[in-house]
């Protein structure tokens, strides 16, 4: 995250600071005995040097990097600037991915599914976008520790710890966070916390790309915290963790856009996931099936799901839906969910 703040202070917030808390003018300059500081004396004094994030990348400052009462390494401006960083790029990661997703990949037809929601894409935005800042607050100071130099992140690719961890490191990474996403999950299905905290992303029975952050924020944070952990405790390159931030937002995505592509027994894929909304209790691993198959929560997807003539028919529809309605009385006792009544008329006169 130290790149992208780099970035973002070189060509955005170095102004905006500059701007909002100049440097205070100083009449006579100790350095130079000039009558007012030139910038080469405010550099001099400045208790701030510049250092490139990385090695392989840099954005050098310009002049107005040190025009701020608030220097780049001042604590409240770089815990501020990521939570900006990550609220802003956050919402254009969901709005960009998600937005392609359903146009070239969700299938339409799902709108049509006795459970599809009124008005659900709408809802879901408007969960995802309220949930983002405060995801974002509870999720920076994670990345302002890594910023100030507490992780395990490394710069060039020699700096291995051991030879081929380069590409080990990927894997590691995804069995680490498959692991701990799925106790995590499982976590707050728990009666004590569901209600609370994970019901608001079991509303959508039948998703959308758009129902993939679509979370209360502490929901959100919780099931993030083991991709934020893992630097703290493993070596990760640095470029390798933002390719994997980046591959974290587009999976999570895919999974709820609800085109089963892959019947695989290993990957959790979409259709896996999409049994975990229907019916709750199952699949509630991130990547693999490992974790559900070792606790004996995996569930096979239905197998109409991977034939295009029987995955949006009725008698699928209507067998998910019955079997639904059990799990929700055993779940959650009452369906508060408010169907498309258009839906439910199709549904009545068929």
């Amino acid at each position: 995250m130290d790149i992208a703040l780099e970035f973002c202070d070189t060509f955005f917030f170095d102004h905006v600071y500059a701007a909002v808390a100049p440097l205070k003018p100083v009449s006579f300059s100790p350095i130079s005995g000039a009558g007012n500081w030139t910038l080469s004396d405010i550099k001099a004094a400045s208790p701030w040097h510049f250092q490139p994030a990385s090695s392989l990348l840099s954005f050098a400052p310009r002049d107005v990097a040190w025009l701020s009462r608030f220097p780049r390494d001042n604590i409240f401006r770089q815990a501020l600037s990521l939570f900006f960083i990550m609220w802003i790029a956050g919402a254009a990661l969901y709005f960009t991915v998600s937005s392609l997703s359903y146009a070239f990949v969700f299938d339409k037809s799902t709108f049509n599914h006795p459970k599809f929601l009124k008005n659900q894409i709408r809802q879901e935005i408007k969960q995802a976008t309220d949930a983002m800042p405060f995801m974002s607050l509870l999720t920076m100071p994670f990345f302002l520790a890594e910023v100030r130099g507490y992780s395990k992140l490394y710069d060039v690719w020699a700096d291995e710890p051991f030879p081929f961890y380069n590409v080990l490191q990927f894997p590691f990474f995804i069995l680490f966070t498959d692991m701990f996403v799925y106790f995590i999950h499982r976590g707050l299905h728990h009666p004590l916390i569901y209600k609370t905290l994970h019901k608001p992303h079991h509303k959508w029975i039948m998703p959308t790309p758009y129902a993939s952050i679509a979370f209360h924020p502490v929901d959100g944070w919780a099931q993030s915290l083991p991709y934020h952990v893992f630097p703290f405790i493993f070596p990760l390159q640095k470029f390798a963790y933002l390719a994997l931030f980046f591959f974290v937002q587009i999976w999570t995505v895919f999974i709820h856009d609800g085109e089963y592509v892959a019947d695989s027994p290993i990957l959790n894929g979409a259709a896996c996931h999409t049994m975990h909304h229907l019916y709750f209790n199952y699949n509630y691993g991130q990547y693999t099936t490992l974790w559900d198959r070792l606790g004996g929560s995996y569930r096979r997807p239905n197998e109409e799901l991977f034939r295009k003539e029987t995955k949006m028919g009725a008698a699928e529809w209507n067998r998910q839906a019955k079997e639904m309605e059990k799990m929700v009385q055993e779940v959650e006792g009452v369906d508060d969910r408010s169907y498309d009544p258009e839906v439910d008329d199709v549904k009545k006169t068929k």
